[in-house]
């Protein structure tokens, strides 16, 4: 009988992941709570792999706000946004696409999904740094992207408004 070796899946990434790159960020998350220095090299590799899977970004973003270094998180989400639009069609900042929302299904595939879950980190992120008045503004512009909550903007509505009180 063959010996058979699997690589314990910490995370569930997309299904469409490439496996090369699911396999990194496995071996990320499996060691960041003891090496931070390798996980983001992981990560990084990882996204080096494949710099257009969204999945990537999102690894890479949520690493940097559980190391509470929010500079790079959000330069991650910026980065993640712009090539969710890149890859969607759509324009990258999301008061654009306010303006003209008949024109785009934000809820039309997993590319446009992340966009507006990617906006939330962004909208958390500002209010993690203390910056109420940029979260409130991309919160604000969010609601109206994402009417359904499918992104779960109401939970950061929520922490928003208890901060304000």
């Amino acid at each position: 009988m063959a010996a058979v070796s699997f690589v314990e899946e910490r995370v569930m990434f997309s299904p469409h992941l490439p496996t090369d790159v699911n396999n990194l960020l496995q071996a990320a998350v499996a060691v960041s709570s003891v090496d931070q220095n390798k996980a983001e090299a992981l990560f990084i590799q990882a996204q080096s792999l494949d710099v257009h899977c969204l999945q990537t970004y999102f690894a890479l973003y949520k690493f940097y706000f559980f190391q509470k270094r929010l500079v790079d998180a959000e330069r991650i989400v910026i980065s993640g946004l712009e090539e969710a639009a890149r890859q969607g069609g759509f324009p990258s900042d999301y008061r654009r696409l306010v303006l003209n929302l008949k024109k785009w299904n934000l809820y039309a595939n997993e590319i446009t999904l992340f966009y507006l879950y990617t906006l939330k980190a962004l909208a958390f992120i500002k209010l993690r740094q203390g910056d109420e008045a940029s979260a409130q503004l991309v919160l604000s512009h969010l609601q109206q992207l994402d009417p359904e909550d499918l992104s779960g903007v109401s939970v950061i509505l929520d922490l928003a408004a208890g901060v304000n009180e």
